[in-house]
């Protein structure tokens, strides 16, 4: 989980420290790395309109060109350029530098509606690592877990999920603001399903757009079965790489048998 400090309108910084906590990643021996939410302009920032890219583009290539070099997975949101739309997109990227999955953010916030148009599909891809499905922040609320479950449907093992968690200027760590807001979904999902959720959020001051004066503040998370597997510091000033070995749960049998699962689990009760 690479915990980025994300500056605003500032893609050339933002993509320089990544690429560092990448090789930081690769130097520890990590198969994998997860890095934040839009983490090219930064979530909201008003360069949205002048300085979105395409995927494929500069700055997915950049990222595609590090992958390859270092034969690692890169998982990165970007924002993206489509005709004349703008999205909040995230993409998995192989060890060969290939894009084997592109998702668009679904679940858009009522205040980013002038940013971002939402996001129309879901997928699952195939790795070394198992099924992986990939979504983004707000997607994994509490009243958008469907989103989840659909990439559980579809087999996901591994949930990743960029994310840009932000509160007021004025919370600090001791009222841990992200219990019940990340790991009660994340744990809902990863105990209904026995899949692996993994999310990695910027952190820092937020400046322009609709968030100016608020901070994001990292809590990076990684939530199994049986709960918590690694979390990140909890500061707007924590840029951090967090590792963490997952064991990557069994493939999920297809179709009905989810159903019938999930049943025996008491998850549909209180349809009754």
């Amino acid at each position: 989980m690479g915990q980025l400090l994300v500056e605003g309108g500032e893609p050339a910084r933002n993509l320089a420290r990544a690429e560092e906590l990448v090789r930081a990643a690769a130097a520890k021996g990590c198969r994998i790395v997860l890095l934040p939410e839009s983490l090219d302009l930064g979530w909201t920032h008003p360069s949205v309109w002048s300085e979105s890219e395409a995927i494929p583009g500069p700055r997915s290539e950049r990222l595609s060109a590090l992958a390859r070099e270092l034969g690692i997975f890169i998982c990165a949101g970007l924002t993206e350029l489509d005709g004349e739309r703008r999205y909040n997109a995230a993409v998995l990227i192989d060890d060969q530098g290939t894009i084997v999955l592109k998702h668009r953010k679904i679940n858009i916030l009522k205040v980013c509606y002038p940013f971002y148009a939402p996001g129309r599909k879901l997928e699952v891809v195939e790795t070394p690592f198992g099924l992986i499905g990939v979504n983004i922040c707000s997607d994994n609320y509490l009243d958008a877990l469907e989103i989840g479950h659909a990439l559980a449907r579809m087999g996901a093992q591994i949930i990743l999920s960029p994310s840009s968690w932000t509160v007021k200027y004025s919370v600090t760590e001791k009222d841990e603001p992200y219990g019940e807001k990340w790991f009660k979904p994340y744990h809902i999902l990863a105990s209904a399903h026995d899949l692996v959720v993994v999310s990695a959020t910027s952190v820092g001051y937020i400046v322009g757009g609709p968030y100016e004066g608020m901070k994001s503040i990292g809590c990076s998370l990684a939530v199994g079965k049986d709960g918590v597997l690694a979390q990140g510091k909890m500061n707007e000033f924590a840029s951090d790489l967090v590792v963490v070995d997952i064991a990557v749960p069994p493939a999920q049998e297809p179709g009905t048998a989810i159903g019938e699962k999930l049943r025996a689990k008491g998850f549909y009760d209180h349809l009754r």
